[in-house]
């Protein structure tokens, strides 16, 4: 079993719980990172509130990622310093997503640098459009389609134990997971530089009416979310794009 990561190196995933209901429902998702060696857990304004009396006894001993859990106010936030994230849902429409399962995300974990967060949604709901929009990748389990029905701390379990059987397949049996080394190519920007990139965009595109009609403007935007965060931008092509955008901007107003 791969060691408890307190320090939240590269190969470690993130687990995110997007506006989580029951504190309960928190502590045995905690409980199933620790099985794993996972500590770091993310809450997007979870239902009643943080700290929850609740989640303690539930998390049965997994105090520690009780403890550090830190609370954001939207996923985007959540996310802002991950190079890579992956939500668990079913495909949603309107959403054009690769889509992989649980073992492929845990190989992509351990072998493309960057910092990598897992979002999973509410209990009754799961994600929103608007949350798998951050992400790079739909993760969707295979199941019995007679019965799709998995609880939060089932999803987590799931997702932590590929990540824990890759990267014991991958650094061997005994072998402590490293991130590996990636010399020649840099790791693809963190989120908050991609926000800024799409955020750039739509700077430049509303004035010139590229969101019009109004009533096709939501998706509009989304497909335009969805197409600069599939390749996977390195900070330097960000930062070539942006000045790009600039230059225009600029060429404009002269």
């Amino acid at each position: 079993m791969p060691k408890t990561d307190r320090t939240g190196s590269l190969n470690t995933p993130v687990i995110v719980l997007v506006r989580p209901q029951l504190g309960e429902n928190i502590g045995k998702a905690a409980r199933a990172m620790l099985n794993f060696g996972l500590t770091e857990l993310r809450l997007v304004t979870p239902r009643d509130g943080w700290p929850n009396p609740s989640a303690g006894p539930a998390a049965a001993g997994a105090d520690i990622v009780l403890e550090q859990a830190r609370v954001y106010a939207t996923t985007a936030e959540a996310v802002a310093d991950c190079a890579h994230v992956h939500a668990t849902t079913v495909r949603k429409r309107g959403v054009t997503k690769p889509v992989i399962g649980p073992d492929e995300a845990g190989r992509q974990v351990h072998t493309l640098a960057g910092r990598h967060a897992i979002l999973f949604g509410p209990e009754r709901s799961g994600l929103e459009t608007e949350d798998v929009a951050l992400a790079r990748n739909i993760i969707t389990v295979p199941i019995n389609p007679e019965f799709p029905s998995l609880n939060l701390a089932q999803a987590v379990i799931l997702v932590a134990y590929e990540w824990s059987r890759m990267g014991r397949e991958l650094a061997g049996a005994d072998a402590a997971l490293v991130q590996p080394t990636v010399e020649e190519v840099l790791p693809p920007a963190p989120q908050e530089e991609l926000d800024g990139l799409i955020a750039h965009f739509e700077e430049l595109l509303e004035p010139r009416g590229y969101f019009l009609p109004q009533g096709r403007a939501e998706t509009t935007h989304r497909t335009l979310r969805g197409m600069l965060t599939k390749p996977g931008w390195n900070h330097l092509e960000v930062r070539t794009l942006r000045g790009i955008l600039t230059t225009l901007s600029r060429t404009r107003r002269e």
